[in-house]
C-alpha cells in the first residue's frame, strides 16, 4: 500500500512538473493563408493549404493541396517519405517506372522515401489530399522536372 501511495505521488509530481514547461500551441486559420501552387512545382491550378511546419517538437509537416482537374505535382521525391490522406475527388499517382494508380477520397498513400513520383488530379475530376511529409534536417522535398502531357495521360 505504502509503495503504491510513493508511485503514484512520484507520477502527480512529474506530471506537476512537466506541465510547468509545456505550452499548448494553437495555430488559427487565418495566420495560414492559402497559396497558388508555384508553376516551377505543379501544372495546373492548384491550391496549396498550409496546416503545420516542423518544429523542434515535431520533424514533419502538413499542408492540404487542391488540385484542379488536370492539375499535378512535379516529379519529386522526399528524404523520410510522405503519406497523402485523399480527402475529397479523385486523383493518379504514379512511381517512376511504375504505373499510375487511381486514388479516390478515403485513400491513404505512402511514398516511400527517396522514391521519384507524382501526383495530382485526373484529367476530369479535381482531388484533395492531406501531405503529411518527414523532414529531413531542413529537406522535405526535392523537386525535379515537370510530369508531361505524354506522362500524366499515359498508362
Amino acid at each position: 500500500m505504502m509503495k503504491t501511495k510513493l508511485v503514484l505521488a512520484v507520477f502527480a509530481l512529474a506530471s506537476t512538473v512537466g506541465a510547468a514547461f509545456a505550452e499548448q500551441e494553437i495555430s488559427t486559420a487565418a495566420g495560414r493563408p492559402a497559396s497558388i501552387g508555384s508553376a516551377d512545382f505543379f501544372t495546373g491550378h492548384v491550391v496549396v493549404e498550409p496546416i503545420f511546419g516542423a518544429s523542434e517538437h515535431r520533424n514533419v509537416s502538413a499542408g492540404m493541396v487542391t488540385f484542379s482537374p488536370g492539375a499535378r505535382a512535379a516529379w519529386h521525391t522526399h528524404p523520410t517519405g510522405q503519406t497523402l490522406v485523399v480527402t475529397s475527388g479523385t486523383g493518379w499517382t504514379q512511381m517512376e517506372g511504375e504505373p499510375k494508380q487511381v486514388i479516390r477520397a478515403g485513400d491513404v498513400v505512402w511514398c516511400p522515401p527517396g522514391v521519384k513520383h507524382w501526383h495530382g488530379a485526373t484529367d476530369v475530376n479535381a482531388m484533395s489530399h492531406l501531405a503529411v511529409t518527414g523532414v529531413d534536417g531542413e529537406t522535405a522535398v526535392t523537386w525535379m522536372a515537370q510530369v508531361t502531357d505524354e506522362q500524366y495521360l499515359g498508362d
